[in-house]
């Protein structure tokens, strides 16, 4: 069992999206180089909803649900059934698969609080948890805290013939060896990559076959480049016994601050997140549940505007990238770059620093995603296009500047 010191050093969410190392630049000035560059501050550790705002009318559609008061404010503590009831048709339409508003389907603070939920409802001290490497940050730390076993994943992204795949062979030995959980995303946080169909489907039969429960976070489904096409494991013809799906209007919506995520999936699993989340935060926020009203119901070509915007952006940030050497896979979907970095003369976590102090950018580092990342950094590319673009020149200059 974890010491309680244990369990809340795993979180370690000083370096964390949102917390970047703002204190300790001590040794920094022995190491600095140069002048400060400068420019407009540019936070690549989340999106900008200033450049990319909210949806239209959800603050019209949160003010309605401030005018329906107490009806509102105190919803049932797996939300609002009218709410549920939508959404389960919403979603349902969209992974292919229907849903039960009543049994199946939970609305949580954040699609965060839907991962602290649905791992709070699957994993006991022991419990060997697949996470795959690299991954959103919170998923390993979240498995350490309630005590669980991580066993890595390899997502092989760097291999073009492999890139959109985790390394199947250690899914199914892991799974011989007693993992009873998987967690991943899928667009993936931080590369972008989508899994194909062939390895969600192989996710789905082997989950089955050893009695695998899987947590799939869709978080970034609704933002596909091109001709890209996406799997939902829970429509497979065969799935696991148990498996959670996580989305939000949070990211692509750009209604991160209204803290709103749901899950769907297996009826156990859904009550006893919502036991959990009965003594965690009672409800997803009353009021600001009323915002999805906009989700799934946006104008027309508003979802396809945003997503070109993106790809935009995302094209124009490789092309800086590429062309100074940095290793950058295209993403496939969602709004992050995982470029890789030469070898420093400094360490990942100060030059991390070092880009806030002299090149007016923040970015996360990779080892946040994997220990193993100690030669990349993540960059949320849902910014204004000309700051974003100017922000990656200046990282270029400062791999130029702190190359070995």
């Amino acid at each position: 069992m974890n010491t309680l010191e244990e369990k809340f050093k795993a979180i370690e969410a000083n370096n964390a999206p949102g917390q970047e190392i703002r204190q300790q630049i001590g040794n920094l000035n022995d190491i600095m180089q140069g002048e400060k560059l400068q420019g407009v501050s540019v936070d690549f550790s989340h999106g900008d909803v200033d450049a990319f705002p909210p949806t239209p009318n959800s603050d019209l559609t949160w003010n309605e649900g401030f005018n329906n008061g107490a009806s509102q404010a105190y919803t049932e503590y797996r939300g609002s059934a009218d709410i549920r009831n939508k959404l389960a048709i919403h979603l349902g339409n969209f992974t292919d698969c229907p849903i039960d508003s009543n049994s199946e389907l939970i609305i949580t603070p954040g699609t965060q609080g839907a991962l602290f939920l649905a791992l709070g409802a699957t994993v006991a001290s022991g419990t060997k948890v697949g996470v795959v490497e690299p991954d959103y940050f919170a998923n390993r730390k979240l498995v350490k805290f309630f005590g669980g076993e991580v066993v890595p994943i390899s997502l092989n992204y760097k291999n073009p013939e492999l890139k959109n795949s985790p390394d199947i062979n250690q899914i199914e030995k892991a799974f011989q060896t007693g993992t009873k959980v998987l967690v991943f995303s899928t667009p993936n946080n931080p590369t972008g990559l989508v899994y194909s169909r062939a390895t969600i489907n192989k996710i789905g039969v082997l989950a089955q076959a050893y009695d695998v429960t899987v947590i799939v976070d869709q978080l970034y489904s609704r933002m596909l480049y091109g001709e890209e096409q996406y799997t939902h494991l829970r429509a497979c013809e065969v799935k696991p016994k148990n498996l959670i799906t996580i989305m939000g209007p949070s990211k692509t919506e750009s209604l991160s601050g209204f803290r709103l995520g749901v899950a769907f999936g297996t009826s156990t699993l859904i009550e006893r997140m919502e036991s959990l989340q009965a003594i965690v935060s009672l409800r997803a926020s009353g009021y600001n549940q009323a915002a999805l009203n906009t989700w799934f119901e946006e104008p027309s070509q508003w979802l396809e505007k945003r997503i070109k915007e993106h790809e935009i952006i995302r094209d124009e940030l490789i092309q800086v990238f590429k062309s100074a050497n940095l290793l950058t896979v295209t993403p496939q979907a969602g709004s992050y770059l995982f470029p890789q970095l030469p070898e420093l003369t400094v360490s990942l976590h100060d030059f991390v620093r070092l880009l806030r102090i002299q090149a007016n950018v923040i970015v996360t580092p990779g080892s946040e995603f994997d220990p193993k990342c100690q030669d990349s950094i993540r960059l949320n590319f849902s910014q204004d296009y000309s700051n974003a673009v100017l922000a990656a020149k200046r990282i270029v200059k400062m791999v130029e500047i702190y190359s070995k």
